[in-house]
């Protein structure tokens, strides 16, 4: 028998759009919000909606939101009896998960054991291979040496794609054409790889031509029960990061969906999952899918699995970290309609996205039935130039995938942000073109399609 120990007071491990959208969930549920903040976040917006506030220091991540020790201060100070990491920063630290809990916590995610397997992709790829998961033909664990990366190259054909075991947001992840660049290539991928995750480990994967990026939400309690909440279109990407994501995918048959579902359940039950995850797959232009990688947290698009769903998957959350049975089965679980989230940044897609950080001097969001925005500024506030460019999101459900588009074509429009750069025209641009009104999409589309250069 799990024991029932409800949240009654969130410390929300984070900062902006992701802090205010958690903190508004668990003040619904009656739940006291502790935020954290950085001298550079001092007066943002997000923290309007906490109950108490703790500074953890300078502006740089490394000097605040990554400072395990004066995270968990805060919570001894405040005594929060929960933690909500959000995406990003440390949010799939095992070991700050295993420290949270070990203080008496509920830790609003997955199991730590659970973190650090699937947070290896050499480690995950092993445990998919185990559980019958497709896999992109590639190495079977790291290379060391040209000789080895060559071989396994020669194998599978160029291009291949060498990434970072550790790596996550696009880092340590380069596609190599042919053999002259390769070995170049391996030695810069696993510099980076140790600079930036601690682990230069690096590993060899055949490039799917024009590729799809396509996930599976997972959701597990503490009682032994998993489902999966559909899949997620994510292909609209500049450097391997999402842009524009929906659901469900317009390439995913309902065999296709139920397949993509129990493959990526075995991994779940596999590493003993509860909460949030997703399984994240690469698929071909013929529908064909392959484990990539599984994201032990809260993903940025949860929003339009959550239209689509009619659930709040953060009250989901809350209440398995407490010990609680999952809402609903997986045959309750049915989607209707078709969600879009469009991804709004601080940043030049003319300039080859650099980023613009600044004061918002206006900004003015749509509204309607089907439209929602999450976003952590607003007119008054600045973005700096320390964090992620994401400024927040604009979600719209219809009734189908065209009747979503028409909502986010018109929501568009009416989203207004003057003082910095955005882009905003850029997915305005997308919608214009009939390879998206046709679900005609890769990874590639922003560079292929529209020509856009980063």
């Amino acid at each position: 028998m799990i024991p029932r120990k409800p949240i009654t007071k969130l410390l929300i491990a984070n900062r902006g759009e992701i802090a205010l959208r958690i903190a508004k969930t668990a003040r619904r549920m009656g739940i006291k919000t502790v935020g954290v903040y950085s001298d550079a976040d001092s007066e943002a917006l997000y923290l309007n909606y906490m109950d108490e506030k703790v500074r953890l220091g300078p502006p740089p991540p490394r000097e605040s939101y990554l400072q395990i020790e004066k995270i968990l201060a805060a919570v001894e100070e405040t005594k929060a009896d929960g933690v909500h990491p959000g995406y990003g920063f440390i949010s799939e630290n095992a070991d700050f998960a295993m420290r949270v809990a070990g203080q008496g916590v509920s830790w609003v995610g997955p199991p730590p054991d659970a973190v650090r397997k699937m947070g290896s992709k050499i480690g995950s790829r092993d445990i998919a291979r185990a559980h019958g998961v497709p896999l992109v033909p590639g190495s079977d664990g790291a290379v060391k040496t040209f000789e080895e990366a060559k071989a396994v190259a020669d194998r599978v054909g160029y291009p291949v794609m060498v990434k970072a075991s550790g790596g996550g947001g696009g880092i340590g992840l380069v596609r190599v054409e042919d053999e002259s660049t390769l070995a170049r290539t391996l030695e810069d991928a696993s510099k980076k790889a140790a600079t930036f995750f601690g682990d230069p480990s690096v590993f060899i994967e055949k490039y799917i031509l024009r590729p799809r990026h396509i996930e599976v939400q997972v959701f597990g309690d503490k009682h032994g029960q998993l489902v999966h909440m559909g899949e997620r279109e994510c292909s609209i990407q500049r450097r391997n990061q999402k842009v524009i994501e929906e659901t469900p995918s317009p390439i995913v048959t309902a065999e296709k969906r139920k397949e993509m579902g129990d493959a990526a359940l075995r991994l779940a039950k596999a590493v003993g999952y509860t909460s949030s995850g997703t399984v994240e797959f690469v698929a071909d232009q013929q529908g064909n899918f392959y484990f990539l990688e599984m994201n032990t947290r809260l993903q940025v698009e949860h929003t339009v699995t959550e239209m689509v769903l009619g659930q709040d998957l953060v009250e989901w959350q809350l209440r398995v970290a407490g010990g609680e049975e999952l809402p609903l089965g997986q045959s309750a679980l049915q989607a209707k309609g078709h969600a879009i989230q469009f991804r709004i940044c601080a940043e030049d897609p003319e300039k080859r996205f650099a980023p613009s950080p600044g004061a918002i001097e206006k900004m003015e969001l749509p509204a309607g039935e089907g439209v929602r925005c999450d976003f952590g500024f607003a007119a008054g506030t600045k973005v700096t130039p320390y964090y992620d460019s994401l400024i927040g999101k604009l979600v719209v459900h219809g009734k189908d995938r065209q009747d979503a588009i028409e909502k986010a074509k018109h929501a568009l429009n009416g989203l207004v942000v003057v003082g910095i750069k955005t882009n905003i025209e850029l997915h305005k641009k997308v919608l214009a073109t009939e390879q998206f009104l046709r679900g005609e999409l890769s990874t590639a589309f922003l560079s292929e399609v529209l020509q856009y250069k980063w």
